[in-house]
Order: structure tokens, then C-alpha cells, then sequence
């Protein structure tokens, strides 16, 4: 931290205490742990005027002792020395209680904000597993939460709902790195610490899931920035919230996007687990577009692991379950699960399997309808798909004129999944750097996305 801490001094004001007591009451609380610490005013002083920050455990010492005398919750982040390797352990951890992934989701959104390391995190695949499986259990079970008094009422609700919805077509229009931070912040402002309080069964179940879906969006957006171990914590934490909320159609909406994560980073076979997961958790009639989301990300880890029948099977009962869905009874969050998504990701799973004709038939699909709807991510990643068949095909300067077109597709959002793809593509035509069309791409690539060759 450079400069003073001003945000502890001011806690440490409020508090009442000196800088001698406070020092005291650190040591007296480590002591209780154990340890011997030797900390006095001078100390203190470092602290709060050159912005030092002691070893762990130190700063959640200072949090406790600050803690029992404001009788309010607070954290290292509050003052600005965040244990980010805490945090970061935290933020896999599938809670007992919602009232734990709820503090949880608070310090990983003041993190985030603050861009400190914790964005950095990596993603941890031995971390799936296990909320998978309480979720599921959860769900079977039937498990609920405790309630409590009436605070406010479903009227204030439903515009934390309106506030997503608009949100989730920022990142469906515009990327997950164009949003993320305003919505973090109306999160921290506004919803989460509506969850730090009691409220009547309804509303408090209400509130638990328009959480879980604020959570999982802005877990999707960091997914969609390529920042994939905060995405990851943001996911697991979703996923605890739509258990509170007794609601197994969003908690298996959460899995389907650990699942897509997990396939990306090339880990399919837990990417299968998850999505089987949440097919599992569905209720009967639970959102038929859930249900085909997930068909179709079994079929793209299916894909990956080479399992051509299987894939083409899951496809096909993607289909099929998508022509059952009714949009207008479908929740909010399920509204990308459309034609443009759906065949997309089926594209890209004969993509994956080395299958053109397919691949053609379903990205030509996705692409017209994502260009008809103004969404350049989606139209970006069917391209691709599709210039993948021209090169399955042999037909290199055809793949190379679309691969161009993907270029000014991707320079349009702030998506680094779609720069991924554009990375994905100059490795594919790097054979054949010497064509004048693929020379275009490369330029063009490097003017507007500023990736080298």
C-alpha cells in the first residue's frame, strides 16, 4: 500500500481506540492463538502512516479487535490489507452457511475492484468436486435455509431482478470485461448486505436467488475476461447461494458454467461430471433450457474426449429438449439459450470432432441469427467455428477472408474468450502465413486487437 492508510485510521477513530490500545488488544487476541506478539503505538503508527501491512495473521487480528468494539462485521479489506491467499482458499470453499458465502462474496468483490492479486488466482481443478457433489445432495435432500423477519418486500426484489436482466445483456451485447466492475459494486452496495439481515421466508429465499444469479453472472463475466481462477470462486460461491434459495433449475445453471469453463481450460472429463451433475439436480419440467444447456455441454466435453457417437447423441437431445422451451415461462437467466448459442455450441463441437459438413450447418445457423440480434461475441465464435471447416475443407483462403471477419467481430466487444478464439485461429493459418489472405488476417489482427503473429 503506498501512502497512508487513512480507511484504518478511520476505523481505529470510530472505534475509540489508541494506537497503544489497539496494539495491546492485537497482541491479547494473539495470545489466544498461541502467539507472541510484541507489537506497540509504533507499530500501529507504520501502519496507518507509511500504509505497511504485517504478516498474516496480524491483519485479521486487527479486523476482530476492530470488530468487537464497532460490534459490526470487519475484514481486512476494509482497511486495505486483504490475506488474499485466505481469500483465495475461501473463495473454493462451499459454505455451511449462505451467511458465510455471502462475507465471502463481499471481500472477493472489494478484491476485484481493487484489481488486487486475488484476480490473479489460478483456477484450482482438484476444487471442483466437491460443490458439485453438496449441491447435488443439497438438492436431493430438499434442503432449505433458516428465515427470518420481514425487512423488505418482493417489490425490491424484483428490482434487484430488472437490475440483472440488465446486466446480463451488457455482457450478452458487449463482453464480460465491459460491466463486471459496476456490477460488483452494486452488489457490494446494495444486494449483498440485504443478505446480512433477516427477512420474512419469501423474500429472504428471493433475495438468496437473485444473489446466486448477480454471483454466477459476474462469474461468467470474469470467465468470459479470462480470469478464470476469480471466476472460478465467484461460480462455487453462486452455487452455495442457489442452494439457500432452494432453487436445483439455477443451481444447475451454475454447474453448466463451471462446466464450460472447465471444457475450455482442457478439462473435459470434469467438464462431463459437472454437466451430468446438473442434469441430475433438475426437477422434472425445472427449465427445459437449463436442461438443453447442459445436454449440449456434456456433448462438448464428449467432443473433447474424442466420443464422436456420444457427442452426436447429445447434441441431438439438446435439440430435442430445446424445442420444448417456452421462453416466456423460462427465467430470465435462461435467455441466452437460444437458437445462436445453442447451435453455436454445436458447431463447435463437430468443430471439435473434425466434422465440417456439421459444424457448417450449425454454425451458418448461429452466425445469421447472432448478426440478426446484434451479438458480435456470439457471431465471433460461429465464425470461427466456421472458418475451421473452410480449413477442415482445404479451402485455406476462404478460412482466411472469414478469420479477418472475426477480427472486426472481436474488436467490437471486451471479450478475452473471443480474443482467444482469434489467438486459436492465427495458430491454425500459421502454415500458411505467405497467402495474401492470410496476411490481411494477420494485420488486421495485429491492428485492431494488437496481437502479434
Amino acid at each position: 500500500m503506498n501512502g497512508s492508510n487513512d480507511a484504518l485510521a478511520s476505523l481505529i477513530t470510530e472505534a475509540g481506540f489508541s494506537w497503544a490500545g489497539l496494539a495491546r488488544r492485537v497482541n491479547g487476541l494473539g495470545a489466544d492463538e498461541g502467539l507472541a506478539l510484541r507489537y506497540d503505538y509504533t507499530a500501529v503508527h507504520r501502519w496507518v502512516k507509511r500504509g505497511e501491512r504485517p504478516r498474516p495473521p496480524v491483519p485479521a487480528l486487527l479486523a476482530r479487535a476492530l470488530s468487537e468494539r464497532l460490534r459490526r462485521r470487519i475484514t481486512p479489506a476494509d482497511f486495505g490489507m486483504t490475506d488474499e491467499e485466505t481469500l483465495a482458499a475461501r473463495g473454493l470453499q462451499y459454505a455451511d452457511h449462505p451467511r458465510t458465502t455471502v462475507d465471502t462474496i463481499i471481500d472477493l468483490g472489494k478484491a476485484d475492484v481493487a484489481r488486487r492479486n486475488i484476480v490473479k488466482a489460478p483456477f484450482v481443478l482438484a476444487a471442483l468436486g466437491a460443490p458439485s457433489r453438496d449441491w447435488l445432495l443439497a438438492t436431493l435432500d430438499e434442503t432449505s435455509t433458516e428465515r427470518g423477519p420481514r425487512q423488505i418486500g418482493m417489490r425490491q426484489v424484483a428490482g434487484i431482478r430488472e437490475m440483472f436482466a440488465l446486466f446480463q445483456e451488457l455482457d450478452v451485447m458487449r463482453g464480460g470485461g465491459h460491466a463486471r466492475t459496476a456490477l460488483v459494486e452494486y452488489m457490494q452496495s446494495y444486494v449483498l448486505p440485504l443478505l446480512k439481515r433477516e427477512h420474512e421466508p419469501d423474500v429472504q429465499q428471493a433475495l438468496y436467488e437473485a444473489a446466486a444469479e448477480q454471483s454466477y453472472l459476474v462469474g461468467w463475466m470474469a470467465y468470459d475476461d479470462g480470469e478464470h481462477g476469480l471466476a472460478q470462486r465467484y461460480l462455487i460461491q453462486a452455487l452455495r447461494l442457489a442452494q439457500a434459495a432452494n432453487h436445483s433449475a439455477l443451481g444447475a445453471h451454475v454447474l453448466a458454467g463451471m462446466s464450460d469453463q472447465a471444457n475450455l481450460l482442457g478439462h473435459p472429463r470434469e467438464a462431463l461430471m459437472l454437466a451430468r451433475a446438473g442434469r441430475r439436480g433438475l426437477a422434472d419440467g425445472d427449465s427445459p433450457a437449463c436442461l438443453a444447456d447442459l445436454h449440449i455441454l456434456e456433448a462438448r466435453a464428449l467432443a473433447a474426449l474424442g466420443e464422436s457417437a456420444p457427442a452426436a447423441a447429445a447434441v441431438a437431445k439438446a435439440e430435442q429438449t430445446f424445442a420444448r422451451v417456452d421462453h416466456d415461462d423460462e427465467p430470465v437467466w435462461a435467455r441466452f439459450i437460444d437458437t445462436p448459442y445453442l447451435y453455436g455450441e454445436a458447431a463447435h463441437c463437430f468443430r471439435d470432432l473434425g466434422q465440417p459438413d456439421d459444424t457448417e450447418r450449425f454454425a451458418t445457423e448461429s452466425a445469421e441469427r447472432a448478426h440478426q440480434q446484434g451479438r458480435a461475441r456470439r457471431a465471433a465464435l460461429s465464425h470461427a467455428a466456421l472458418a475451421t471447416a473452410d480449413l477442415d475443407r482445404s479451402d485455406v483462403e476462404a478460412a482466411a477472408t472469414r478469420a479477418a471477419h472475426v477480427v472486426e467481430l472481436a474488436a467490437s466487444v471486451n471479450s478475452s474468450r473471443t480474443i482467444g478464439t482469434v489467438r486459436d485461429l492465427q495458430h491454425r493459418l500459421k502454415p500458411y502465413a505467405t497467402l495474401p489472405e492470410v496476411r490481411h488476417f494477420t494485420t488486421r489482427a495485429t491492428e485492431l486487437l494488437g496481437l502479434a503473429a
